[in-house]
């Protein structure tokens, strides 16, 4: 993969999707994020968690270019991003779904994927009604992976919530994406909707790295290999879901005794 020119690039191990290193935000005197080192391999799972407020969401705003840190370095595989534009993130491979729901309402399921594949062809919307055979197969065959085939002609403001949410994820893989990051993904879906979309991430390949904030411990302790734990924008704990769930100091602050 070419590097970005301008962002001083330095070769890392192609094993890791992500590297922050050291990443620091502050809003006036507050500081969101606070020296947040995390690595996070090719394929892997990986969950953010932590009580409101712990720096989560800016954390990945960072990552995604939509915030500047003021300090530290980010890379995604094996290249140096810390200065790169959403633009340029976006074309090593990075997709992300938001907190709350970013579809076009007035646009059918088909064409709502169709955007999102001619965005990845041309990383820009010069002629993105433009239907070659590569974008219909990009769109298609990411409304396969998420379950949304039988809905193609449905216009999205008639999908339920959780399958407006299949389809943003839809969207980001129909961008052909290295690494997605989940923002709250289960975030106001009824219980089976968050059941068929924790199957659902289970069901990506693990060709894609994804990273997910979110605050349905079910769904985290199902699906994360890997779960890192922020309090006050600093990294407090790190490990395996059976380590997390365990971890006392963790208890305290985030899972209380549901786990206990």
């Amino acid at each position: 993969m070419e590097s970005v020119r301008g962002t001083g690039t330095e070769e890392h191990s192609s094993k890791d999707a992500l590297v922050l290193t050291s990443i620091t935000k502050s809003f006036g005197g507050v500081r969101a994020v606070s020296s947040a080192t995390l690595t996070v391999p090719v394929g892997e799972r990986h969950a953010l968690i932590g009580p409101n407020g712990a720096g989560k969401t800016t954390l990945f705003n960072i990552v995604t270019g939509e915030l500047a840190a003021d300090s530290g370095k980010i890379e995604i595989l094996g290249i140096d991003i810390t200065r790169s534009s959403v633009r340029e993130r976006a074309k090593l491979g990075l997709g992300r779904t938001y907190q709350i729901s970013q579809v076009f309402t007035n646009l059918t399921v088909e064409e709502s994927l169709f955007l999102a594949a001619a965005a990845e062809q041309t990383m820009q919307f010069l002629n993105p009604w433009r239907k070659s055979a590569k974008v219909v197969n990009l769109a298609h065959e990411a409304a396969e992976q998420v379950h949304l085939t039988s809905y193609l002609q449905r216009r999205v403001s008639e999908l339920s919530h959780g399958a407006q949410r299949q389809l943003e994820v839809g969207m980001a893989i129909a961008m052909r994406p290295r690494l997605i990051m989940l923002d709250e993904p289960a975030a106001g879906l009824s219980p089976f909707e968050r059941l068929s979309l924790t199957k659902l991430i289970k069901s990506l390949p693990r060709s894609v790295t994804l990273i997910l904030i979110e605050h349905d411990m079910d769904m985290v302790l199902d699906t994360a290999d890997r779960i890192t734990v922020l309090q006050h924008g600093a990294v407090i704990a790190e490990g395996i879901p059976a380590e997390i769930r365990t971890n006392q100091k963790v208890q305290e602050i985030y899972l209380g005794n549901f786990y206990a």
